[in-house]
């Protein structure tokens, strides 16, 4: 597998997982004052995602440039 690819399965799967944190932390808030941990649960995802994200954005802009470069190069 690609490690393009690995990347956006990765970034797949955590995506489910910031999901789901995100739903415990509302019914742990519906059922009184959730503990800190609970709270902060969703936030190793989402900067998990946020670095994977910006990688994706970036991934074409990086391939333009570098094609750009190589047959420059060759030239």
């Amino acid at each position: 597998m690609k490690w393009n690819n690995w990347i956006r399965q990765f970034h797949r799967w955590v995506s489910i997982a910031f999901t789901a944190t995100v739903i415990a932390n509302f019914v742990a808030m519906g059922m009184g004052e959730p503990p800190s941990w609970v709270v902060y649960a969703p936030l190793l995802p989402l900067f998990l995602l946020l670095f994977t994200g910006l990688y994706m954005f970036v991934l074409p802009y990086a391939t333009k440039w570098r094609s750009a470069r190589s047959v420059s190069g060759k030239a």
